[in-house]
């Protein structure tokens, strides 16, 4: 995933740059956007496997991405840039992602199915960049953009429940909250509807740092299953700009 961010970076802004000349000087520096769209987890796992033993049972757990856990969730893009010349565009961004948690199998304890209930996946950020544009047609653009920023994550727990082992209702504080580190890369085109609201559509690539372990499960043998929790998501976004 890194050679590919980095391709895609490098890439994106080769093209936009070899076409520096094609757009005019505008009198409108000053933008503000807000984006809504899905957020796809690609890659990164929520738990890692693990053998051990919990309630004087042996118990196996079994390693969980974050698509198996969450899904496709909300992905919400608000803020604005400075254009310091004719394509290059200076911008500061709050990024909110919401994912909901779905019942996760989660392995074996004695000879009863383990399953999980994580808290709802929620993360604010702030992000930071540098956009270059490349005219297609007249009305028309091109962008291909890098960031980076922190993402404040809730803190998660997760239930544990046995129905066969009658085990159940053991709530374990998993991950505490934490700030993130995230870097991403996007790519999109914006269409001019008049001479200050445009509307855009992009595809990109965020990667966000694991979150703050929690010991909870030291002395079970399951203590490590929390400590690898960066992911790779690919956000698509739609919305509207205002330029003054």
């Amino acid at each position: 995933m890194n050679r590919i961010f980095a391709a895609l970076t490098v890439a994106l802004l080769s093209a936009v740059g070899s076409a520096a000349h094609a757009q005019a000087p505008r009198d409108t520096p000053w933008s503000v956007e807000f984006g809504i769209g899905w957020d796809n987890s690609i890659s990164g796992n929520i738990n890692s496997s693990g053998i051990g033993t919990l309630n004087g049972q042996a118990v196996v757990v079994t390693k969980n991405s974050y698509d198996d856990v969450y899904g496709t969730g909300l992905h919400v893009r608000f803020g604005g840039g400075y254009l310091i010349d004719d394509i290059t565009e200076v911008r500061a961004t709050f990024t909110l992602q919401s994912l909901d948690a779905d019942l996760t199998a989660m392995g074996d304890i004695g000879s009863s199915r383990l399953y999980g209930q994580y808290d709802d996946y929620q993360s604010f950020g702030l992000d930071v960049g540098l956009r270059r544009y490349v005219d297609l047609k007249p009305g028309l653009r091109a962008y291909g953009e890098g960031t980076i920023g922190l993402a404040f994550i809730d803190e998660t727990d997760i239930e544990l429940v046995a129905p066969g082992a009658n085990f159940t209702g053991n709530v374990t504080d998993f991950y505490d909250q934490t700030a993130a580190f995230t870097l991403g890369g996007n790519a999109g085109v914006v269409l001019q509807m008049s001479r200050s609201v445009d509307v855009f559509g992009q595809l990109g690539v965020r990667w966000v740092s694991g979150m703050s372990a929690i010991d909870n499960l030291e002395g079970t043998g399951l203590d490590t299953i929390n400590d690898k929790s960066g992911r790779w998501t690919m956000p698509f976004l739609t919305g509207v700009r205002v330029r003054f």
